[in-house]
């Protein structure tokens, strides 16, 4: 089954087709660091690192982009409330992101470029948009005039803009006294008393926030590219603005191959936002739920479907982790193959894989196999499948360390487990059932883990 991905802007699942034959030039749209990132960061970037992964794994040969939008009005709200320059707030934050990404195994982009050192290239762009009648000169800025380019409009929404405008996240209704009408979007926004700025031909000023990764974007690859990805709620008025920019800019389209949008984080049914109190950092999310079980949650619903966060569905994920990284251990210091046949398993992840990066149906089977069976073939197919396409596994050697520990204290206390569940056996026959409460809250007491069965009691350690 060759590879086929939803096209927000057709609406369908088409084959991946690119540019270049073995080579993905794929762009997607990153932080804006003014605060620390939170889950719903996680959510997008765990989304395309799995497309990164997988596509790599197809053979293809990937060139990533992810910008940093190291200049905008929020995080020179918060540089100007904390008294420090714009850019120590960005570095912060940007620093946070890398830190959490690398704690989740997110593999690192070959380029992240900043709005700040695009500043040339952004005012070109505006530059050639003002020559071809596509923007204006205001009295605060530069304006993309949407009226001179109206049949691009849509085609990522299907809607119209008055349809979308309530929507559309409070960039869209940023006015200014120069606008001519109230669709059109700032390019360039003259300095205010205080602000940074850059030097322009239209005034000292810094880039609006669309026309920063349309310049990115086209920088870097040219007049086309063949993925751009974000969240869902940058199809408007982000990216249906780039559109604009782009195609308008060069005279080429579609600037994009393939636009594909993740979708939301709800926590209890309810979105995620700070005016709930349902808000989450990814480092508070650590606090509860280790990295990679919280990659392991989030990879667990497909990634264009919303997803909702609740404690029951947390848990679940962290279950069936450890029971991966469990497998995983028992599987590598195995001698012997498990005497299972993997290939359909692997074929089955595959075609999960190609039908739009489907990562629910592929962590079935990753599922399938962690259930049936080990032994060093098992080890080798889950490094393959979840490890090196999900991203899921620590390192072989953590693993391995972890695994030995836990057999050397298990042995240490092996003695004692084995006389008290005797013990407690007879105990429970005798109906003695004050003792065999003892001896349970003692085994408890040892960090031991007692499951009763037909075949008798089994143990283990926390």
């Amino acid at each position: 089954m060759p590879l086929r991905v939803y096209d927000t802007r057709t609406r369908e699942k088409h084959e991946l087709s690119t540019l270049k034959e073995g080579k993905v030039s794929m762009y997607v749209c990153g932080i804006t660091p003014y605060s620390p990132s939170h889950l719903g960061h996680a959510r997008c970037y765990l989304a395309f690192d799995v497309v990164h992964r997988w596509l790599e794994a197809s053979g293809y040969d990937v060139d990533y982009v992810q910008n940093f939008t190291d200049i905008d009005d929020k995080i020179l709200v918060i540089s100007d409330s904390e008294g420090v320059d714009f850019s120590v707030v960005a570095n912060r934050n940007i620093n946070d992101y890398l830190e959490v990404m690398d704690a989740m195994n997110v593999l690192r982009a070959d380029h992240y470029p900043r709005v700040t050192e695009t500043i040339p290239e952004i005012i070109d762009m505006i530059s050639k948009l003002v020559e071809k009648g596509h923007a204006y000169v205001g009295d605060d800025g530069v304006y993309f005039e949407i009226d001179t380019a109206p049949e691009k409009f849509g085609q990522l929404t299907g809607q119209t803009l008055d349809m979308v405008r309530a929507g559309a996240g409070g960039r869209v209704t940023e006015t200014g006294s120069g606008k001519r009408d109230h669709r059109d979007f700032a390019l360039w926004k003259l300095a205010k008393s205080g602000e940074p700025y850059w030097d322009s031909p239209w005034g000292e000023g810094r880039p609006g926030w669309h026309i920063e990764c349309s310049a990115m974007s086209l920088n870097h690859f040219g007049k086309q590219f063949d993925i751009h990805g974000g969240g869902h709620d940058l199809r408007f008025p982000h990216h249906e603005a780039e559109i604009f920019q782009s195609e308008c800019c060069t005279g080429v389209e579609p600037v994009v191959g393939c636009w594909m949008h993740n979708g939301f984080i709800n926590i209890d049914g309810e979105k995620m936002s700070k005016s709930l109190g349902n808000f989450w950092t990814i480092r508070e999310a650590f606090e509860n739920h280790p990295p990679l079980a919280l990659r392991y949650a989030l990879l667990s619903v497909p990634y264009r479907n919303p997803i909702d966060l609740t404690p029951e569905f947390l848990d679940e994920a962290a279950m069936h982790f450890d029971r991966l990284v469990d497998a995983y251990g028992k599987s590598l210091v195995s001698q012997a193959d498990s005497g299972t046949d993997l290939d359909g398993a692997s074929e089955r992840f595959t075609s999960a894989m190609n039908d739009d990066f489907n990562t629910r149906a592929a962590m079935i089977e990753v599922q399938s196999v962690v259930s049936s069976a080990s032994g060093k073939d098992v080890a080798t197919w889950l490094e393959k499948h979840a490890g090196a396409v999900l991203g899921l596994l620590p390192p072989s050697e953590e693993v391995a360390a972890e695994l030995a520990q836990a057999e050397s204290a298990r042995t240490e206390v092996a003695g004692r487990v084995e006389i008290l569940l005797a013990e407690r056996e007879s105990s429970r026959e005798s109906k003695d059932w004050a003792r065999a409460d003892e001896i349970r809250d003692e085994l408890a007491s040892m960090g031991v883990v007692v499951e009763d069965g037909p075949d008798g009691p089994t143990w283990h350690l926390e």
